[in-house]
C-alpha cells in the first residue's frame, strides 16, 4: 500500500533551501520509489499559518519511506533543511483500494 509523506514548511533562506536542499532531496527520493504529487503554498483553511508552503509524495509503500528519510544521503542534507526552512514531516499511509460493487 502507498504511503505519503506530507511537508509543510516555511523558507528562512531562499538561497539554501534552493540551491543546497531542494535542489538535492528530490533526487536522493526518487531512488527510493517517490513520485510527487503535490507542492507549492498551502491555502489554510484553519489553523496554525506559519508552515505556509508544503509538499506531498507518494512513496511505494511505509518501509520506502522511512528507508529514504533515514538514508545516509538524505541524512546528509538535514542540517542544510534546518538552515533554509522550518518544516515539519509527516508519514500517513494510503487508503486501501475499495472493494469493486458487485
Amino acid at each position: 500500500m502507498s504511503a505519503y509523506l506530507v511537508v509543510e514548511f516555511t523558507i528562512k533562506d531562499p538561497e539554501v533551501y534552493r540551491y543546497k536542499y531542494a535542489a538535492h532531496a528530490g533526487k536522493t527520493a526518487t531512488k527510493y520509489g517517490a513520485e510527487p504529487v503535490a507542492g507549492g503554498d498551502w491555502q489554510i483553511l484553519d489553523g496554525d499559518p506559519l508552515l505556509s508552503k508544503g509538499a506531498i509524495m507518494r512513496f511505494p509503500d511505509r518501509q520506502a519511506a522511512l528507508d529514504w528519510y533515514n538514508s545516509p544521503e538524505y541524512q546528509e542534507l538535514i542540517e542544510v533543511r534546518g538552515v533554509g526552512m522550518d518544516a515539519r514531516f509527516s508519514l500517513v499511509e494510503g487508503v486501501p483500494d475499495a472493494a469493486p460493487a458487485s
